[in-house]
Formats: structure tokens, C-alpha cells, sequence
């Protein structure tokens, strides 16, 4: 982090208070494109081994950014990077810097918790809490303290995640009961009331049937002109339909020790991606010669 670059204190405290304006960072590609985080010379290790190494990208606001590529080249390690939520992991290592409109995430005095906070996240498998379904999705503000009624704001966040119709006349019963793609949706408004800025997904739809995966894409749709979305994707039919912009990662084999370690290879508009990407590499995987 530059010197001269203040942490604002909302970002320091253990409370929860609102979220208020930041700088934006705009990349010299896009003068006009406002920039939520920027990753520059990101490595991620795992003890003595490097899983992600030297990757550089800009995440735009209010896009939904697709990382695409084979198993283990590092997608959910870089997403994992936006929220610290590899803090959790003991051997985890990262290096580099990832400023999030111009603020150091990985700074000594950044509260991790408050990070995580602004940077909500659905994983692969839906895992609502063993709780009523309002108890799930008051769970977040009740803990951080924030005044309010929370009956609007649990209904307010059931509404964003397209599930308030399905679920108002049962919200005592458990969000174990729904089923898999209600479960993850739940999951969505437990993170958005919250009030996040940033929504990371891994694989959110990977254990969904075909129906439920369509009405998580339509939701992806209908919130991004409210929150930053980064999901983390096998499906490329899923990147190509949802996304406004796809990184490609791929794998470095160490020919030595057997060991893979993920790299970017490079991230653009969705549909120069698919439709005529910069690097080889990319190509070959989306036509399907490797991956």
C-alpha cells in the first residue's frame, strides 16, 4: 500500500457501520470503467508450495466477472484472495497486493471481518445454517450489531435473492427444508443483508439441477446494478451467458516435482473471449483441445 494511502476507519473497526464513498481506482484501458478491486503481482502459497503465481487483474463495479479454467488452476485461490477468507487456512501465504478502491485488503490495521462484511460469499455447495430461514438471514446483522427493523430487512434481502414469494408464509420453518437451489438462494440473502458491495460466488450452481442453475443466472442478472459480482465457474456456457467480462486461468507443471501452479492467462470482455481471445491458450480451451 502507497504511504499516503488512508485506511478509512470503517474498514479497522469491529463494528459494522455503513458502507461510505471510497476513491475508484479506473484502469488506463477504460478511463470511464470504475474499478472495485485491483490485483497486481498476486502469489498465493500453500507452505513451500505455489498454487497462484503473478496474477495481475481489474474487477469492475457492478460487472459480474467469470474466472474460468481446468481444475487446479488456482480460480477459487484467487477468489478466495478478495475476501481473506485464506487467512483461515494456516499455510496459506498470499503476496502482492490487492487494493480494493485503493485500500490494501491485506494491510495490518484492515479488520478482516469487516471485509468480509462489504465482500459476501455463496459457496459451491448451498450451506444455510440449521436455523429457521429468518434466523439465517437475520443471523449476519443480528451479530454485527446493526439497529434497524429486522423484519425488513430480512424481507428486504429474501425480495434481492427472488425468494421472499416462496418462503413469506414459512419463514419459521428450517432452511434445511428448502429445496437445493431455494437453499442457495437463501445463502444469497444471507449475504445480502449483510449489505455488501461485492458478491463472490464459487461454482454457486455446481450441485443444482438445470432449473434451479436458470433461476440463480436470472438472479446474477437481476443484482448486478447493485453489487460487484465475481463467480467462479466450470460451466463456460454459464460464463458466456452471465458474465460481462472472463478471466482464463490456467496450469504450469513442474516437470520436477509433479506439482501444478495457476496462472492468468488473460481477462476481457466476455465476448472477445469467447469469440476471438488474445492468447492461444484461451482459445484452445474454450473450442475444447484441452481442459
Amino acid at each position: 500500500m502507497a504511504p499516503d494511502t488512508e485506511i478509512p476507519a470503517d474498514l479497522t473497526e469491529e463494528t459494522a457501520p455503513d458502507l461510505s464513498p471510497l476513491a475508484h481506482a479506473e484502469p488506463a484501458d477504460s478511463p470511464d470503467r470504475e474499478v472495485v478491486f485491483e490485483v497486481s503481482d498476486l502469489n498465493v502459497y500453500y507452505g513451500d508450495f505455489r498454487a497462484v503465481r503473478d496474477v495481475e487483474i481489474g474487477i469492475g463495479q457492478k460487472e459480474i466477472t467469470a474466472f474460468i479454467g481446468p481444475s487446479g488452476c488456482g480460480k477459487t485461490t484467487v477468489l478466495r484472495c478478495f475476501n481473506r477468507m485464506n487467512d483461515l487456512i494456516d499455510v496459506a501465504r498470499v503476496e502482492g497486493s490487492i487494493t480494493y478502491h485503493g485500500v490494501d485488503l491485506y494491510d495490518r490495521d484492515v479488520n478482516p471481518v469487516e471485509v468480509r462484511r462489504r465482500i459476501g460469499m455463496v459457496f459451491q455447495k448451498p450451506n444455510p445454517f440449521p436455523k429457521s430461514i429468518y434466523d439465517n438471514v437475520a443471523y449476519g446483522p443480528k451479530i454485527a450489531g446493526v439497529k434497524g427493523n429486522m423484519d425488513e430487512i430480512v424481507e428486504r434481502a429474501l425480495r434481492s435473492a427472488a425468494l421472499w414469494d416462496e418462503v413469506k408464509d414459512r419463514l419459521k420453518a428450517s432452511g434445511m427444508s428448502l429445496s437445493g437451489g431455494q437453499q442457495q438462494r437463501l445463502c444469497i440473502a444471507r449475504a445480502i443483508a449483510n449489505d455488501p458491495e461485492v458478491l463472490l460466488m464459487d461454482e454457486p450452481c455446481s450441485a443444482l439441477d438445470p432449473i434451479a442453475t436458470a433461476r440463480i443466472e436470472d438472479l446474477m442478472q437481476e443484482i448486478k446494478d447493485k453489487y460487484t459480482i465475481i463467480i467462479v465457474t466450470h460451466n463456460m456456457q454459464q460464463a458466456a451467458r452471465v458474465s460481462d467480462r472472463t478471466a482464463f486461468f490456467t496450469t504450469e507443471v513442474n516437470a520436477q516435482s509433479d506439482t501444478r501452479t495457476g496462472l492468468l492467462v488473460e481477462c476481457d470482455s466476455t465476448d472477445k473471449m469467447f469469440s476471438n481471445p488474445g492468447d492461444e491458450r484461451t482459445e484452445n480451451y474454450i473450442t475444447g483441445r484441452f481442459g
